[in-house]
């Protein structure tokens, strides 16, 4: 009795202890790095570009550090128009390929169209999702002359992060801001992570 008493109490133990070891949280990696791995790529996009919100124009001319930062990347000097630029160094440090342009029509291939003002393109007509890239029409330059990116599709009405904006939505303005611009507005829509679509 007295051995069947300790014995009970040891196999008690033993799978308390299996239990613990089993179903313990993994602590291998650290919680950043076990998300970071976790992450997609529309997920890292996002937080990329998200984090750039607030940057500003040091003068109003299309510069300081991070707008040169920008317009380095695709190979510009400060100075020029840098919307295109912003989408295509996101697009870079988030590991994904890119025209690498400050061209905003480089932007939207037709291979990587998805989405145009008339009717979406993709076969299953689901609208256009966060990490996306939007392009608007300028009449007057008979071009899509500003892009940014999709952050949030509704019915009406998109959210948008984009740089070289201001709180007028203009195209020349002095910083990256997050935006709410009419549907109607948007020209056409690009996808250059292109991750099948759920």
């Amino acid at each position: 009795m007295f051995k069947s008493y300790y014995l009970s109490k040891f196999l008690y133990v033993a799978v308390i202890f299996f239990c613990v070891d089993t179903y313990r949280p993994d602590i291998s990696r650290p919680p950043e790095q076990k998300n970071a791995a976790e992450k997609t790529k529309r997920e890292r996009l996002q937080e990329i570009y998200a984090t750039e919100l607030g940057v500003r124009e040091l003068s109003g001319k299309n510069d300081g550090p991070k707008v040169e930062q920008y317009l380095h990347y695709v190979g510009l000097k400060k100075g020029n128009p840098w919307c295109a630029a912003f989408v295509c160094w996101a697009l870079g440090n988030a590991g994904l390929s890119n025209p690498r342009s400050g061209w905003s029509p480089d932007l939207f291939p037709d291979a990587n169209v998805t989405w145009r003002r008339s009717r979406a393109l993709h076969a299953d007509n689901k609208p256009p999702r966060p990490g996306d890239v939007f392009g608007i029409w300028f009449p007057q330059k008979g071009r899509i002359a500003h892009v940014g990116f999709v952050d949030h599709w509704g019915e009406n009405w998109m959210i948008s992060v984009e740089g070289n904006t201001n709180e007028a939505g203009s195209a020349e303005g002095d910083g990256v801001y997050r935006k709410r611009r009419l549907i109607a507005s948007i020209y056409k829509v690009s996808d250059f992570i292109k991750e099948k679509k759920i």
